[in-house]
């Protein structure tokens, strides 16, 4: 039969092309990942700073479709117990509870009365405070790990009520009223919108910081500004909120986008006169407001809507002073804030050793802490780091709060590598915040595709454009190499400090409220 014999080549042809197929497309991708491995000593292999944690062996398989920032907080390295057990609360529920109800109690009798000046004859019920109310639940939930547990539903159900609960009243903040008529304008070099945020309240007396939009997205900051008149961005503030969860920091306050309508959420509801007298319509129809005070009362500076609703930034408050008190403390790499000026770390690499003879910087977590916020400020490209602050209760190992980001996320096209003074002249890190930034730096993890996805659950994405993300993953790289340098000079065992165990100050030593 000769039919068959002739087509036998074309078999062979066939199957022989079926097997190659499958080697290239199944195994040799297979041997490859097998190989890039490799033993310790490969030479072709990547270096890694440290070992990377093993994950989960119960975790199922995951599809490259499936989200990649779940996939991050389900790593062992976001779900490992704190040092030591339960978290100590920051506020104790009764104490707050009675403090809140007296400052609704006031807040009602004081509408009341506003409501009476004004002969408004319709009814005003007042207002009840809710136990459960989300930001009374963050209040509860600060501890010594942070600002909020992981995973947690209230900071989830936070950052939605700041979206949707109607304001009930607007006002300056402290900052602004401290300085209505007594600015010093000698020292302002530029009129930049510092001062233009506003304290709003929501129906659950919930309050927030407002920073308006002042800046659009794709622009840059001019390379000739000095970062202490750059703008403050509103969407640099939600963005240090969405990065400092992805580092497991937790330090910075829930935060979120909104569209306010200046009219009805903020003139039509603020009880501040001043506030109120600065509103105006522009030229092209829009409600623009400005600050009151020397320096910023023009209107060229002012922020307007389109023609009512404008774009900003809602941080959620803290708990108040009077029960939970902070201590505002200069940081040790502060910039010199004039045109020509240096600090003493900009001109002497040997910074760091006087540093560590000052106590607290001299032992416990405070240097480490300092680290953690210099590579959070290089990140998002923050220079003003000028102050920090902490809770006093937590003595002087407790975390450091990352507050006023707005001067973030300005230029993506330059990587102020000064920031990381702190990290390149002292060369200590925690061990977890290597571990976590070497995470991120895997393709698996990318920094940018994680902030890209988290920052996609804000109403106002996109919140950062695509080279700010990018820049994101450039700095990354730059932080782990400073770190492997030190690596090389000074070894692992002295660069690399295991965070596992926080010692407690001694009692006398311990942070003290201050005036």
């Amino acid at each position: 039969m000769p039919g068959p014999r002739r087509d036998r080549p074309a078999v062979l042809l066939l199957l022989g092309a079926l097997l190659a197929a499958d080697l290239y497309f199944h195994l040799w991708p297979r041997a490859r990942r097998e190989l890039a491995a490799g033993a310790p000593g490969c030479p072709c292999r990547r270096r890694r700073l440290l070992p990377a944690p093993a994950a989960s062996s119960s975790a199922p398989l995951r599809s490259r479709s499936s989200s990649a920032l779940r996939r991050l907080f389900a790593h062992p390295l976001y779900r490992a117990a704190g040092p030591r057990g339960p978290a100590e609360p920051l506020l104790g529920a009764r104490e707050a509870l009675r403090y809140y109800r007296r400052k609704a109690a006031r807040w009602n009798r004081r509408h009341k009365l506003y409501r009476e000046e004004l002969n408004l004859t319709s009814p005003s019920a007042p207002l009840p405070l809710r136990p459960e109310a989300s930001w009374l639940q963050f209040h509860l939930g600060i501890s010594r790990d942070g600002l909020y547990p992981r995973s947690s539903p209230t900071v989830n159900q936070l950052l939605q009520d700041m979206q949707d609960l109607t304001m009930i009243s607007a006002d300056y903040s402290q900052d602004e009223k401290a300085l209505l008529g007594a600015c010093d304008c000698s020292q302002i070099v530029k009129p930049s919108g510092v001062h233009l945020k506003l304290v709003l309240r929501f129906q659950d007396f919930g309050k927030a910081m407002f920073k308006p939009m002042r800046q659009k997205r794709d622009e840059e900051t001019p390379e000739d500004f000095f970062y202490f008149v750059d703008f403050q961005r509103h969407n640099a503030e939600i963005a240090a909120f969405h990065l400092d969860r992805i580092l497991d920091f937790r330090r910075v306050p829930p935060t979120v986008g909104r569209l306010i309508n200046v009219t009805k959420e903020i003139l039509e509801v603020t009880k501040n006169e001043i506030l109120q007298s600065v509103f105006f319509v522009s030229p092209a129809s829009n409600v623009c407001f400005f600050a009151k005070c020397p320096y910023m009362c023009k209107t060229e500076y002012a922020v307007c809507g389109n023609p009512h609703l404008l774009e900003g930034s809602l941080s959620a408050f803290l708990p108040s002073l009077n029960l939970a008190p902070r201590l505002s403390i200069p940081n040790p790499w502060i910039r010199s804030y004039s045109f020509d000026g240096k600090e003493e770390w900009e001109v002497n690499p040997l910074y760091c050793d006087t540093v560590r003879e000052i106590y607290p910087y001299s032992n416990g977590n405070r240097l480490l802490n300092i680290v953690d916020m210099a590579i959070f400020d290089f990140l998002i490209g923050n220079m003003d780091r000028h102050h920090y602050e902490m809770f006093t209760k937590f003595g002087d190992d407790g975390f450091l709060l990352h507050l006023d980001n707005a001067r973030g996320f300005g230029r993506h096209s330059h990587d102020e590598t000064s920031i990381l003074a702190p990290l390149s002249q002292c060369c200590i890190i925690k061990r977890t915040t290597l571990l976590r930034l070497q995470l991120l730096a895997e393709p698996e993890y990318r920094l940018s595709d994680v902030m890209r996805e988290s920052l996609l659950q804000d109403r106002l994405a996109p919140v950062l454009t695509e080279p700010h993300l990018l820049a994101l993953d450039r700095r990354l790289q730059l932080i782990l190499k400073a770190v492997g340098k030190c690596i090389d000079t000074y070894g692992e065992a002295k660069v690399v400090a295991n965070d596992a165990a926080q010692p407690e100050a001694p009692a006398s030593d311990r942070a003290k409220p201050t005036t």
